[in-house]
């Protein structure tokens, strides 16, 4: 990673499917168990865990090639939100590193919050069951008016913080986690660890990209020193 000229962030923010937490085996689950419940095969895992960042609508979209605006897609929307419910923790786990980023950041005297288009539903529930619950905050989908790519989320997210956007770090998985972060004013972070969905960071225009949580954690410190 190519060191910018920037300030030391006040707080890191994260986004969680594909970023902090790898969720793709239970939503993954969860929609091909909705293909076994329509009577169909199940959907391969290496083709749904790219799109896992983009929930319902990617998971939907890959396993049974409808989108929001195709007749029939709300019902299957609604089942798989079901199944998910049923499963959201099973086989999820944090990203290698995750964990000692976290507690790192923390030893710097940082904050570190949550912005997701996950419903709170969602993320209330998964929240606690994989240790993350000492978040500074926690911003939801449904959290605000607005979901990613638009900056409210993350302008929420610095509001509850006390802070200016500027002083905040956004870190994302998807092309929409730096779209909302460069609107906001933020200094942008691809998580190349994750997802990343059909595209490849480099074209996001991120401010940097790293390729794992322990690189991100890394050049943090170099901004620290």
């Amino acid at each position: 990673m190519k060191s910018p000229i920037l300030n030391a962030p006040s707080a890191l923010l994260f986004d969680l499917d594909g970023t902090l937490a790898d969720t793709a085996p239970d939503l993954a689950a969860a929609v091909n168990l909705l293909r076994t419940q329509s009577g169909l095969a199940p959907t391969a895992y290496e083709l749904l865990r790219p799109v896992a960042s983009a929930g319902a609508r990617g998971l939907i979209g890959v396993a049974f090639n409808k989108t929001p605006q195709d007749e029939g897609y709300d019902a299957l929307r609604i089942a798989f939100l079901e199944n998910y419910a049923a499963l959201i923790a099973d086989n999820t786990t944090l990203f290698e590193g995750v964990a000692s980023l976290l507690h790192d950041i923390n030893k710097l005297d940082l904050l570190w919050g949550i912005v997701t288009n996950k419903p709170a539903r969602f993320t209330d529930a998964l929240i606690p069951k994989i240790g993350l619950q000492h978040a500074a905050c926690i911003i939801s989908g449904d959290t605000t008016a607005h979901a990613k790519p638009h900056p409210e989320p993350l302008f929420e997210a610095a509001r509850r913080l006390n802070l200016e956007p500027q002083q905040c770090w956004y870190v994302g998985d998807d092309l929409r986690d730096i779209e909302a972060g460069k609107a906001a004013g933020m200094f942008t972070i691809a998580a190349a660890w994750g997802y990343c969905g059909n595209t490849a960071p480099l074209s996001w225009g991120a401010d940097i990209i790293a390729d794992t949580p322990l690189s991100l954690l890394a050049f943090l410190h170099t901004q620290k020193t």
